[in-house]
């Protein structure tokens, strides 16, 4: 059997990275696997079929920043990437992230309205179902239940076209529906699809998964040495991109408000950000080196997530892995990784309450033992576990109790 996944990228940051994972599961089970990408990529285990190219993405993302038009630009490429699935003819059709300036999702929906092909939508932002806004929870904003209206809090063009684009989707999703099952990475985010223009669709949950044979405890002399670490009190935060949105400034605060025991290591930023850094905090560009992730996450005395908009918590996840605890923002999908064996909650934009917390673990009035938070991730996060779901819903959706017995999609 064979399965497409379409993704804005390919084995490349965390979604990508899910993609190939889910693959990975699909092919162990005798699945034939592509992944549609659209830009920024690490080789792969499925075959890989590029959206476009980078003039497309520059186009489509200036239409985008002057008309409000996210997902309406790469015309072009998208009827090619057409053309393409209805020669390859997969059995399950499986969506990521199709919004980011890659691919034109109307003209997707209109064919895939055509087509008998079961299609698996995961959510891992609420772009989805709202005008434009990827998350919306940092503005207390519920319009998206009913209708986007005009002049969204959340800025992203010159000109504002939310209305419009809410509009489109409910469209464009009557005539998807048919074959269409959602599921998201957390039962927060569920939550909101229960409340959303999908409400009346199959949805599900699905955590993400992570390679607990790459992200495990590991030696952190050569680390301590590095970055003269030895009798300090570590945190550590990582992003693929740093944002007010990822609590950039709250980290900063709070460094202010800890002595010199305390050091923080963001992972992620730009050159120009760790340039702005207080002396106490540690910026670290992104790194595509799993190991040193893992070695920095373990040298961590815990992993601080203070994002304000969370669908998931991957970082925390990783940090659990590696027999790190957590400690972060009780909102949003964090509060369902933060059980009280393995993490701290604290309020969003508490950073007194973050403090005592900081001072308790360091304090050692708090404990948590680094083999329960490796259990943890074991148990609820593994990658094989997780991503094996996803073949068993594509059985599901095609009828099969692992043979198929369903006839090749039809075509119209």
């Amino acid at each position: 059997m064979k399965f497409l996944q379409l993704n804005v990228t390919a084995n490349w940051g965390s979604t990508g990275k899910i993609a190939e994972g889910i693959g990975q599961a699909a092919m162990a089970r005798g699945w034939e696997s592509t992944i549609a990408y659209g830009r920024n990529m690490n080789p792969s285990q499925s075959q890989l079929v590029k959206v476009g190219n980078k003039y497309d993405v520059y186009a489509h993302y200036a239409q985008h920043r002057l008309f409000d038009r996210e997902g309406l630009g790469s015309k072009r490429p998208t009827k090619r990437l057409i053309k393409w699935i209805d020669s390859y003819c997969p059995d399950i059709i499986h969506l990521h992230n199709i919004h980011d300036h890659w691919l034109n999702y109307p003209i997707l929906f209109q064919y895939l309205s055509t087509i008998d092909t079961p299609i698996v939508w995961t959510f891992h932002d609420c772009w989805a179902f709202t005008g434009g806004c990827a998350h919306f929870n940092d503005v207390n904003c519920s319009k998206w239940q009913t209708e986007c209206g005009r002049e969204c809090k959340i800025p992203r063009a010159l000109i504002d076209n939310t209305h419009n684009n809410f509009q489109l989707k409910k469209r464009l999703l009557r005539d998807l529906s048919q074959n269409l099952t959602i599921v998201s990475v957390s039962h927060w985010l569920d939550s909101l699809v229960a409340k959303s223009i999908f409400k009346d669709l199959d949805h599900r949950v699905i955590y993400n998964g992570i390679d607990t044979s790459v992200f495990y405890p590991r030696a952190v002399d050569e680390i301590n040495q590095k970055f003269t670490l030895e009798g300090k009190c570590v945190l550590i935060g990582v992003s693929n991109v740093w944002t007010e949105r990822k609590g950039l400034n709250d980290y900063v605060a709070l460094c202010q408000r800890l002595p010199e025991k305390f050091v923080i290591i963001l992972v992620g930023l730009s050159p120009r950000q760790i340039k702005s850094l207080p002396p106490r905090i540690i910026g670290i560009p992104r790194t595509n080196s799993v190991g040193e992730l893992a070695t920095l996450y373990s040298r961590a005395d815990a992993v601080l997530c203070l994002s304000k908009a969370e669908t998931f918590g991957l970082t925390l996840v990783e940090g659990l892995a590696c027999g790190t605890p957590s400690i972060g923002y009780a909102d949003t999908a964090i509060k369902e990784l933060l059980s009280p064996k393995v993490g701290i909650p604290v309020r969003p934009g508490d950073i007194d309450e973050l403090s005592k917390a900081l001072f308790s673990l360091a304090e050692s009035k708090i404990c948590f033992d680094s083999g329960v938070c490796r259990k943890r991730a074991e148990q609820f996060f593994n990658k094989d576990i997780q991503y094996d779901k996803y073949v068993d819903l594509y059985s599901e959706l095609l009828s099969v109790d692992n043979q198929i017995i369903t006839p090749p999609p039809l075509r119209h």
